[in-house]
């Protein structure tokens, strides 16, 4: 039975808003590297939930700035969040393991300033998807 693409985009969507709002509440708590990993997760499923609404059935891939490549076949104003996918790929693996860096940990890794800014590419990424939705 096909997917409901409205309702794909509806659940993803909501996943993706609940991830970048659980990626600001560790960023206030000081879990950085968690902060910036939620965000990219947060972005990736905004951009799913884009794919879902036009119709596609299947959608994969872990690449915020290749799902950003496939939207952008259906709308390419995408375009303009490509260099922010790719800035939120860094922050996928290395975010989580220990053999992801030269050395240390990822606690240890990541910055205030690296969750201010993911989460907030990740919103950028949200916002536009959200925009792009059907009522």
């Amino acid at each position: 039975m096909p997917l409901d693409p409205e309702r794909e985009y509806r659940r993803w969507l909501e996943q993706a808003r609940s991830d970048l709002d659980d990626a600001e509440f560790s960023a206030n708590g000081g879990r950085f590297n968690l902060a910036c990993f939620l965000a990219q997760q947060a972005a990736e499923k905004a951009l799913k939930a884009y794919l879902y609404l036009v119709g596609n059935q299947v959608v994969w891939g872990h690449s915020v700035a290749e799902l950003v490549d496939d939207a952008k076949q259906y709308d390419p104003m995408f375009r303009d969040l490509r260099e922010k996918g790719a800035f939120l790929d860094h922050f996928c693996l290395p975010t989580r393991y220990p053999n992801g860096l030269p050395g240390g940990i990822p606690r240890d890794a990541f910055t205030a300033k690296d969750a201010g800014e993911a989460t907030s590419a990740a919103r950028e990424i949200i916002d536009f998807v959200s925009a792009r939705g059907k009522p």
